[in-house]
């Protein structure tokens, strides 16, 4: 396809031909009013602007008076260069003008040449087909793509941008290295008095929104001049502004060029919106709101959820959606439920998000028809382990159904979409159990996952003894602990309790607080049984630790003022097994808290307003946008995401962990008492922890209590090279003493953070206050460090350690018997039936593997920490700063050296020895597939569309678009079997472009397993077409489900007929 660029001056931002007027905000069919005529492009010898079209009669526009020119140059916002962009220049006439006298005095010409790259829509529908053709259609007549091109430099007339007269023709599409993108070149003229330009403006005339790679403009003297967008451009039908596009030049706002001033608050403008309304899919507004949309009020009163982010409930705030309130509940915000997407701004949403939701869209739409017959029959296996052999079973044949006929059938459809040939929730042996499936007894693995497992984070340093409390003791009963010196010294070896303390051999894991007061509420849900827990550990002098004690409380009662019970580890076989059990429990607050505070909180929840506060009040030219931009993608994406399955009321959160129901108001009491922004840095988190103490002369400026404690050691090194990066970037862009202060946007940022997206903490005295560098340097460095190190350390170890229930169980289901009573009888018995009764269910268990299997997964096309991403490389036009980046990726290289060797290092018992998995969870870089040991990603970067992969990526990617069947189907699975039954959208929600949510979809509960095996097949309206199209023809089919369809015919006809869904993209015409 040949495009054709025109490029005419206009101050009024219109192009006038015979019939059709094109204006920047609006869009006319018919010719405009006199008014809409701000000043001519240009004015001939006798007073009149001529404006010739070829093969027409010129157009004669009479001028005004000079007094009446510069009345109307005031009431012009900017002068520009604009292009519209037309399919065929035989079809749309060529606007011209004589120029007999040239408003700018310009004079010499510069020959430029032009290149926009732009990804296509992936097309999924036939309908979508003839929709593109319908544009293409619209392109033809000249109703395409305004671009209008700003000048650094102010025009003194216009007290704006310089403007200049051009024509460019003649658009050619190039080769591009990326089969949906598409790069377009022509060659242009300016006059040598344009200036370097310093901004574009994208008005999109179609129906559909398009993705902006990026513009570059060749000829300049100075270089090419990149215009970075990354960005989808919307329709104006959707919005009639244009997008407002900078170059790839980083500014302050004291340094911003003149002719830019306006723009950059224009676009600030529209990005932060009036906090009104709802937001529509194309919206690129960011606002704030409270966690008042995790309940279902209207569906079931037994849904409903308190308000995140009230005075009671303090929370940080999310983006806003601006849906309308739940009926039975005004404070609560209705809900957006699978498959349609809860709002976030535009260019949050996955990058590949056409791709993904075509590839996985379709699957979805045939298992939300089967997973409820799925639901039910594996309901009838949601019972205990019957021995710890059945626990192996899950990785070895995956789930049973009690029937064998229908398991056949469920299984061999989905033995190859799950896992590249393995059986229904069947996964990958998990690293803890793959080299010693007996490690989760013993007391050093369980100490060491302390310091080196998935939630290294809560381990402190024992102080003082005794151990107190800070709950009312009126209500909560004795705040001291029954952990007392005396027990603890009975469990100390060849040393006394003053020494163990003076050298520092002591540390605790201390959940007593945060969840006692939860326990009743929790004990009440069914199926849970939980204590709060507090945990001593020994470090002896061989440098290895162990627990040595467990405390296990509940509620103080009127009968009993203390319901503290003391576990050690015994030396004969009843003490045995109920200090496994004491330890299953303190797993499973473990569990808990990591997920809760540490995960989802601590990495996630309080994130949002960093990157809402970001793009609300620092311009895309800030250099400390730039910065942060790349650590920040997506994150909002993933938490919309979570709200909708994960945290939400019913979710698999509140399912698959103990405190169920209670889970965000546990998550918000800890945010209320823990959380302190000042302390979210590594190096201060380990000295209030206790496990470092503040050494100048030390590489990081701290030394380790416990040397040998892998998160901290390694976490430390990405922390200084993350800081010596953004050292280097504050001293290079602030010079002054009173820059920091002095910079606008930054201080209106910090603010904004502090007393908006943290609202509720927002008179705090430990912020600190952002008038130096150095705290600067501090703010940054934490925020970056929470993205990528922090978030790293505790995800991507989730299913290595958590994906076997034995070692990590999420909840416990019974309480640990008492002397005396029937339980305690039935214990004696059998100890291995009453420790597995009391972890997680068959079904439970496989649910939470899904969950963090999902979680645990690399793509094999993301990019790492320390790698040059496209989005540093296009959007820094300064030597120096690029150097700043390409000495950070060799520091990261480094350090990925330096792990290497700790990991092979003797000495280092909690990284090497028998059956031990290597600490790689902050390796900077990672293999596709699940983390453990295979190293962790840092941010969450993509390779860019345009970048070519070589043969063994190619592969792996193949590989892993398999695997990204498996992770959309894993969760669905698990929110199905946890939702059977979604509520509706809100009538006035739409689904994103390219979306198939808005599909007719079928009632999930007319295709029960019944209906498919069973003689009657009810027929959807939406099914494959009859024109001989097979399913082996979807290319989205791997090889395994084709052979399962061409041998079992029967299989292929009850889907056709029953679920009546395209399960792939086809080869052939769908409808």
């Amino acid at each position: 396809m040949i495009f054709s660029i025109y490029i005419l001056l206009n101050p009024t931002y219109s192009l006038l031909t015979k019939n059709h007027v094109l204006s920047s905000r609006n869009m006319y069919t018919s010719p405009p009013p006199t008014s809409s005529f701000r000043r001519p492009p240009a004015i001939s010898a006798t007073g009149k602007t001529a404006i010739t079209i070829p093969g027409k009669n010129p157009v004669w526009v009479q001028a005004g008076s000079k007094s009446n020119l510069r009345n109307q140059t005031r009431r012009v916002r900017r002068s520009t260069i604009m292009a519209v962009v037309s399919k065929e220049e035989s079809k749309s006439s060529t606007v011209t003008t004589e120029n007999t006298t040239a408003i700018n005095g310009a004079s010499g010409m510069i020959d430029l040449k032009a290149t926009i790259t732009i990804k296509k829509h992936m097309k999924e529908k036939v309908m979508e087909k003839i929709e593109d053709q319908w544009e293409s259609f619209m392109i033809g007549i000249g109703q395409g793509v305004l671009i209008q091109l700003v000048s650094e430099e102010i025009d003194p007339e216009i007290k704006s941008g310089k403007y200049v007269e051009s024509i460019a023709r003649s658009w050619s599409q190039r080769a591009s290295s990326h089969p949906h993108v598409v790069e377009f070149t022509s060659n242009l003229t300016v006059p040598a008095t344009f200036g370097r330009p310093g901004a574009v403006l994208i008005t999109n005339f179609l129906r559909k929104e398009f993705y902006l790679v990026d513009i570059v403009i060749h000829g300049f003297n100075q270089g090419p001049v990149i215009f970075p967008a990354h960005s989808w451009i919307h329709s104006q039908h959707s919005n009639p502004d244009s997008r407002i596009i900078f170059k790839n030049q980083a500014y302050l706002p004291s340094q911003t060029p003149p002719g830019l001033k306006d723009l950059r608050r224009e676009e600030l403008r529209s990005i932060r919106g009036n906090g009104k309304d709802e937001r529509k899919p194309h919206d690129r507004i960011y606002d704030y709101a409270t966690y008042n949309d995790l309940g279902r009020p209207d569906k079931s009163p037994d849904l409903a959820r308190p308000v995140l982010g009230l005075p009671e409930t303090p929370y940080p705030r999310r983006c806003r959606t601006g849906r309308p309130p739940t009926k039975s509940d005004p404070q609560s915000e209705s809900r957006i439920e699978k498959p349609h997407p809860v709002y976030v701004p535009r260019d949050e949403t996955f990058e590949e998000i056409k791709q993904n939701t075509f590839a996985a869209g379709k699957l979805k739409s045939l298992l939300h028809n089967l997973l409820p017959s799925i639901a039910a029959k594996l309901s009838d296996t949601d019972i205990s382990f019957g021995c710890f052999s059945e626990i192996d079973k899950l990785y070895n044949d995956g789930v049973f159904l009690k029937d064998e006929e229908h398991r056949q059938f469920l299984v061999n459809f989905t033995k190859q979409v799950m896992n590249v040939g393995k059986k229904l929730l069947k996964y990958d042996t998990p690293a803890i159990m793959k080299k010693d499936r007996f490690a989760w007894l013993r007391d050093d693995e369980f100490a060491r996952q302390a310091l080196a497992g998935v939630n290294p984070m809560n381990i402190q340093l024992l102080k003082e003894c005794p151990i107190l409390s800070k709950l009312d003791p009126s209500v909560y009963g004795s705040a001291e602990s029954a952990l007392t010196k005396d027990v603890i010294a009975e469990e100390l070896i060849g040393i006394s309790f003053e020494e163990a303390i003076m050298e520092k051999r002591l540390f605790i894991i201390d959940y007593h607080d945060m969840l006692l007061p939860f326990i009743e509420k929790m004990n009440e849900l069914p199926g849970r049984k939980a204590y709060a827990s507090r945990t001593i550990l020994f470090h002896n002098r061989s440098n290895i630790l162990r627990p040595i004690a467990i405390e296990l409380s509940l509620p103080s009662t009127p009968s009993s003022s203390s319901n503290k019970r003391v576990f050690r580890p015994g030396h004969d076989a009843t003490a045995h097994w109920l200090w496994n059990l004491a330890k299953a429990h303190v797993c499973s607050n473990d569990a808990g808290i990591h997920q809760l505070v540490n995960h989802w909180l601590r990495t996630h929840a309080c994130m949002e307003p960093y990157i809402i506060a970001t793009h609300r009040q620092l311009s895309s030219m800030h250099p400390i946008f730039k910065l942060l931009h790349p650590h920040m993608r997506y994150t909002l994406e993933i938490n919309a995401l979570a709200r909708q399955s994960l945290i939400n009321g019913g979710g698999i959160i509140e399912a698959c962990f103990s405190p169920g129901k209670f889970a965000m108001e546990l998550s918000s009491a800890a945010y209320k008492n823990y959380w302190r922004f000042d302390l979210e840095g590594l190096p201060a988190d380990l000295i209030n922890r206790g496990m470092a103490v503040a050494d100048p002369t030390m590489p990081h400026g701290v030394k380790l209590v416990i040397e040998d404690y892998p998160y901290a050691a390694d976490g430390l090194l990405i922390w200084s090279a993350i800081k010596e990066l953004v050292d280097s970037i504050v001293c290079h862009y602030y010079s002054g003493s009173d820059s920091i202060t002095s910079d606008v946007e930054l201080q209106t940022w910090w603010s904004e953070i502090k007393n908006k997206g943290h609202h509720d903490k927002r008179n705090e005295s430990w912020w600190p206050v952002l008038d130096t560098k150095e705290s600067l340097i501090g703010v940054l460095t934490t925020i970056i460090w929470i993205a990528s190190g922090q978030h790293a350390a505790i995800n991507f170890g989730q299913y290595p350690f958590g994906g076997y229930v034995l070692n990590r169980p999420t909840l416990m289901r019974k309480l640990i018997p008492e002397e005396g009573g029937h339980e305690y009888d039935r214990f004696l018995m059998n100890p291995q039936l009453t420790f597995l009764s009391s972890l997680p269910t068959q079904l439970q268990a496989t649910k939470v593997m899904a969950v963090q299997d999902t979680l645990s997964t690399h793509s094999a096309d993301e990019e790492y920490i320390g790698q040059m991403h496209h989005l540093w490389n296009h959007w820094l036009h300064d030597g120096e700063v690029l150097d700043f980046f390409e000495r950070f990726g060799a520091k990261i290289k480094e350090i990925e050296e330096i792990i290497n060797d700790r990991n092979n290092d003797v000495r280092l018992k909690n990284r090497t020895g028998a059956g031990i998995p290597p600490y790689e969870l902050l390796l900077p870089t990672s293999g596709p597939g699940v983390t453990g040991p295979v190293g962790a990603k840092l941010s969450g970067l993509k390779i860019p569309p345009g970048m070519k992969l070589g043969k063994q990526q190619e592969k792996q990617r193949s590989t892993t678009s398999i695997r990204s069947k498996a992770v959309h189907f894993v969760s669905d699975l698990t929110t199905v079997l946890l939702n059977p039954i979604s509520d509706k959208p809100s009538s006035n929600s739409s689904p994103r472009s390219g979306d198939v949510s808005n599909e007719p979809r079928r009632n999930t509960q007319q295709c029960t397993l019944e209906s498919l095996v069973g003689k009657k097949f009810p027929i959807c309206p939406q099914t494959i077409d009859g024109n001989g199209t097979k399913l082996t023809d979807i290319d989205i089919m791997t090889p395994g489900v084709q052979k399962v369809f061409e041998k079992d015919h029967w299989c292929y006809k009850t889907l056709k007929r029953t679920c009546g869904v395209i399960i792939g993209q086809p080869q052939g015409p769908f409808m």
